[in-house]
C-alpha cells in the first residue's frame, strides 16, 4: 500500500493514516516525499537524470484531505535540470508546500588522486527498536517506517512507498525529516517544527536503510534553530540534510511527544 494513492483525477492524491504528523495535519517529510516522487516518476520519460537535490517549504499544515499537485519545469536540457511541484488541498487557492527538485544526468569524470571513500557495511538490525507514538494517539508517519537506534546514527526502513514510483530521493526524505528531532538539544519542553527541508545526495542509497548521523542547535531567546546532518546506508555516506527549526510552546490540550520524535 502507498502512503498516497492517485484520485481518479490527475495529480490528485488521497492520503492515508500513515502520512499523518504527531500534531494536527500531515507529516512534512511525507509531503516532500509525496511531491519529490511525482517528479521522479516523471524523470525517465523526459530524460532528466536522476534527482540529487530536494528543496521543501512546508507553508502551512497540510490537511487530511484530497490533494491536488502541480508541476512547473523552472529549466531542463544540457545536464542539469530543474522542476518544481506545489501542493494545494483540493478546492482550495491557497498552497501548503512546494518542492524544488534538482536532477542531473551522470556522466563519468576521471580525477586523478580521488578515491571514494569505503566504510564497512552497518548492520542496523542489531540495534534496538525505537517506536515513538504521535500525541493524538492514531496512526502517524512514524508507523510507515521501522526506526532503530545504534551509536550516533538514527536508522529507518521505510514499509510503505510514498506513491507507486517513487524514486530513491523520495525515500530518503521521510527519514532526513527527523533529523531535528533527533538531536534535540532538550527533549520534552516545546515543539520544534521545521518550516522547510533540504537535502542533497551524491550517490543513490543501496539496499532500504536510511541512517541519519544528526546535530541540533537552538537559540532559546529568539525562539529559532538548525537541525543537520549526514546520511547514510549501510555502505556508507550518501548526503547532507538541514533544516531550520521555529521553537512554540507545545499545544495546551497536547502532551508532549515521546523522546527521539520529531514535530516538523
Amino acid at each position: 500500500m502507498a502512503i498516497f494513492e492517485p484520485t481518479a483525477t490527475p495529480h490528485h492524491w488521497k492520503p492515508a493514516a500513515l502520512a499523518a504528523g504527531p500534531f494536527a495535519g500531515l507529516q512534512g517529510g511525507a509531503v516532500a516525499s509525496l511531491l519529490t516522487g511525482e517528479i521522479e516518476a516523471m524523470a525517465g520519460t523526459r530524460n532528466w537524470g536522476t534527482a540529487i537535490a530536494a528543496s521543501a517549504w512546508f507553508l502551512r499544515p497540510t490537511p487530511m484531505a484530497e490533494l491536488r499537485t502541480q508541476i512547473s519545469v523552472v529549466t531542463e536540457g544540457g545536464r542539469v535540470s530543474v522542476v518544481d511541484n506545489t501542493l494545494w488541498p483540493a478546492g482550495e487557492e491557497q498552497p501548503s508546500a512546494t518542492v524544488r527538485v534538482t536532477l542531473s544526468r551522470e556522466r563519468a569524470v576521471e580525477v586523478p588522486g580521488l578515491h571514494e571513500a569505503v566504510a564497512e557495511p552497518a548492520d542496523p538490525t542489531v540495534f534496538p527498536l525505537r517506536s515513538p507514538h504521535a500525541v493524538h494517539g492514531r496512526s502517524w508517519f512514524m508507523d510507515a517506517m521501522e526506526a532503530r537506534a545504534g551509536g550516533d546514527v538514527a536508522w529507518f526502513r521505510m514499509h510503505h512507498s510514498v506513491i507507486g514510483d517513487a524514486g530513491p530521493l523520495a525515500r530518503v526524505l521521510g527519514p532526513a525529516d527527523w533529523t531535528h528531532g533527533i538531536a534535540r538539544p532538550v527533549q520534552n519542553v516545546v515543539a520544534d517544527p521545521n518550516p522547510n527541508l533540504a537535502v542533497q545526495l551524491f550517490r543513490p542509497p543501496r539496499g532500504a536503510w536510511i541512517g541519519v548521523r544528526a546535530e541540533a542547535r537552538w537559540r532559546a531567546k529568539a525562539g529559532l534553530g538548525v537541525g543537520s546532518g549526514v546520511l547514510l546506508d549501510v555502505d556508507g555516506e550518501i548526503g547532507r540534510v538541514s533544516m531550520s527549526v521555529i521553537l512554540v510552546p507545545f499545544p495546551r490540550s497536547a502532551p508532549a511527544p515521546a523522546p527521539g520524535s520529531a514535530t516538523g
